[in-house]
């Protein structure tokens, strides 16, 4: 392959391979979620609300919807790092919503049918760690695209003189 070919080839930008390995950490989360044995309590996993015994690892309580949601989650992170837009605004709006997840698992009454979800404390925190964690990976690389190069590159790695 030629120097000019190898410059030419397009490198994913750090956002989008952000969003790309949140969106597949999600999907896998959700797939875990429905297999006996990684998820303790399996035969007490209900649909949704707070009855559900099941957790994820043994910590973080479970449901079907629960898992679901991952999943659609993890789904729409892989599909919207397709673009540096897309992504940012999957890591920055998506960061939004568990840090909404976080406040509204603090505030509600683990035990009320509120928690229709369900979360419990490790989830809440867990919420709150995904929340800023997103959101700062969204702003942190939003300007860092990668661009195909348009000259030849010297050995030092910058363009020829």
């Amino acid at each position: 392959m030629s120097s000019t070919n190898a410059n030419a080839r397009v490198t994913r930008s750090p956002i989008r391979t952000a969003a790309l390995v949140v969106g597949a950490v999600f999907l896998l989360v959700g797939i875990l979620g429905f297999i006996p044995g990684i998820t303790t309590e399996y035969d007490t996993l209900t649909f949704a609300g707070h009855h559900s015994e099941a957790a994820l690892l043994g910590i973080f309580q479970v449901s079907i919807l629960h898992n679901i949601v991952h999943l659609l989650f993890g789904v729409a992170g892989i599909l919207l790092a397709r673009t540096v837009a897309t992504a940012f605004l999957y890591l920055v709006a998506g960061g939004a919503i568990y840090l909404v997840l976080w406040v509204y698992g603090l505030v509600i009454d683990q035990d009320s049918g509120a928690n229709f979800v369900p979360v419990n404390t490790a989830d809440n925190w867990l919420h709150f760690v995904l929340g800023v964690g997103m959101i700062a990976v969204g702003l942190l690389l939003r300007n860092r695209d990668v661009r195909p190069a348009t000259g030849t590159v010297n050995p030092a790695g910058g363009p020829a003189a």
